[in-house]
């Protein structure tokens, strides 16, 4: 009964529903101070509920736009299989968010790669195939470097904590001014290189690109708006005990670095790209390199801004993976100089993906902006004016340069006619991502920045 394509997709979407109804309670109860469960294995905290908010949006968005996405497809046979490893995946993602062990963390995130690898796969073609290889591969190598990195942590501990303790993320900050600050610096820089290949940030990011444009659109919106953040969730942590540790400015200087080579890659691509959804997956690469840059900073206002970028990139990004599969699907090629005639052929959906385009450049009045500019205003308030300068002048480039794309794309004479017309369970999740980009670029509620400064001070109050 439950292989049924129509069963399968309903209990997905129920699923979703129910994850996106529990992570806003957690967001209330982390408000209080953080909640430990199941032998303090398990950690609720403000910074962790945040993750898990962002990605239960994105599951319900994309479990709604999947619906109609899979049905274009025609593999109606294995789609329990596909809305198993579907509803598998969030389960991995979540259970990142909330592991307050680090090796058990470093277990969670592996568990995302070993079920994403069979969604990036799933429509079984010669580039989706290949995509999945390079995934698993970089990925696995890059975590590995992470375990390493965790292993070498655990034994820096070993010398004040003694040979066996639980690794939560309060042990290691409380004992982080007492641990050998070479021995974390080796460890600190192991780990940026490890879970910073599962961000996506550059020069690790060669696997997403690939990865992101193979995948089918809904997983597409996963990887992005959910899966970079649980794997940037681990940096965050690492870098608390990293400040505790009195290497801070090296820590901060280092993620910056990476921050501004994501930037520039994504840059460099975005403006030479040719593949519509290629494109969207180096607009990932930027905008994790944004994250990266708003943790680097740091203060009240990198944070801040940062875990805002987070929200709005995950609505965002969703948005744009929808708007890319649909005119894909209807189209019946990847090519950008191919999708031509977008607002005449599609006029809703194509004034929906537009609006979209214009939000993910961080130009106002969408969220995006606001939040670029509180990091910002991080940047210089936090002696680091050169990236700030770098990263303006790059966010510049990426404005023209991807909006030429949709110029191609939506004011060039149409070269093909629509081959498939895509039914309202792929047009109302644009919808659902687009209304509250806009309400968040308009209207910064007090509640969620009240939400945000408490973080930052968590993180502050950690690191001191």
């Amino acid at each position: 009964m439950f292989r049924g394509p129509r069963v399968s997709e309903l209990l997905n979407v129920g699923a979703a529903v129910i994850s996106f109804a529990a992570a806003i309670p957690l967001t209330v109860l982390s408000a209080d101070g953080p909640h430990h469960y199941w032998a303090n294995y398990i950690l609720i905290d403000m910074l962790g509920a945040w993750v898990a908010l962002c990605a239960a949006i994105v599951y319900l968005l994309a479990s709604i736009y999947a619906v109609g996405y899979m049905r274009l497809i025609g593999e109606d046979a294995k789609l329990w299989g596909f809305y198993a490893l579907f509803a598998l995946f969030a389960l991995t993602i979540f259970a990142c968010v909330v592991m307050n062990d680090a090796g058990l963390y470093w277990i969670a995130v592996e568990l995302t790669t070993l079920v994403s690898t069979f969604l990036v796969g799933f429509e079984r073609a010669a580039e989706s195939i290949e995509a999945a290889w390079k995934y698993i591969i970089i990925v696995s190598a890059g975590i590995s470097l992470a375990l390493l990195g965790t292993v070498l942590f655990y034994w820096s501990g070993s010398f004040v904590l003694g040979p066996t303790y639980q690794m939560t993320w309060d042990v290691l900050r409380e004992a982080a001014p007492k641990l050998n600050p070479h021995l974390v610096t080796l460890s600190y820089l192991l780990v940026l290189v490890g879970y910073g290949t599962k961000v996506g940030l550059a020069p690790m990011h060669t696997w997403l690109p690939d990865a992101h444009s193979e995948s089918p659109a809904p997983i597409s919106a996963m990887l992005s708006g959910a899966l970079l953040n649980a794997a940037m969730l681990g940096i965050v942590r690492y870098l608390a005990v990293a400040d505790g540790a009195g290497i801070g400015l090296l820590a901060r200087t280092t993620l910056v670095a990476f921050g501004i080579a994501s930037l520039l890659v994504g840059t460099l691509f975005i403006v030479r790209q040719n593949g519509v959804k290629r494109l969207m997956a180096y607009s990932s690469v930027e905008h994790m390199g944004v994250i990266a840059l708003g943790f680097g900073f740091g203060g009240p206002l990198g944070v801040v801004g940062a875990l805002y970028h987070m929200l709005n990139h995950s609505l965002n990004k969703s948005l744009m993976f929808f708007g890319a599969g649909n005119i894909m699907r209807s189209l019946g090629s990847k090519d950008i100089t191919s999708l031509r005639g977008v607002w005449r052929l599609f006029p809703v959906q194509g004034a929906l993906w537009l609006a979209g385009a214009v939000a993910i450049t961080g130009a106002p009045p969408f969220g995006l902006f606001l939040s670029e500019l509180v990091i910002l205003r991080a940047g210089l308030s936090q002696s680091f004016a050169w990236a700030v300068y770098i990263m303006l002048v790059l966010l510049i480039v990426i404005f023209v340069g991807f909006l030429n794309h949709f110029r191609v794309m939506y004011f060039e004479p149409e070269g093909r006619k629509a081959a498939a017309r895509v039914s309202a369970w792929c047009v109302a999740p644009m919808w659902l991502s687009l209304i509250p980009l806009f309400i968040l670029g308009v209207w910064w509620p007090h509640a969620i920045w009240d939400y945000l400064t408490a973080v930052a001070r968590m993180l502050a109050g950690a690191g001191s």
